[in-house]
């Protein structure tokens, strides 16, 4: 595997898990018991930390992208071992 595709993998992985991260461990003004600035939105979040975000992110891109490259050249899993739906037998070819 060229090592462009694997930045381009790790790259979408990375995006994937920074957004499915983004809701974690975010509080609002009221749960957290602060005062809400004038004019601040009830879902905005109390105090946002965007490094820890990208932190995680990177760790499970990191991992995610080893594992896709490593099943990848080893061939753990092909299309056909996760195939819920096989392909009926022919009406034409007897029993």
């Amino acid at each position: 595997m060229k090592v462009t595709s694997i930045l381009a993998i790790y790259f979408l992985f990375w995006v994937m898990a920074a957004f499915i991260m983004l809701p974690f461990g975010v509080r609002t003004a009221d749960e957290a018991g602060v005062e809400k600035v004038p004019g601040q939105a009830d879902s905005a979040p109390v105090n946002f930390r965007p490094g820890k975000i990208v932190i995680r992110a990177t760790i499970v891109a990191s991992l995610l992208t080893a594992l896709f490259v490593a099943n990848f050249e080893f061939g753990w899993v092909t299309a056909e071992d996760i195939n819920v739906f096989p392909k009926p037998p022919s009406p034409l070819v007897p029993r």
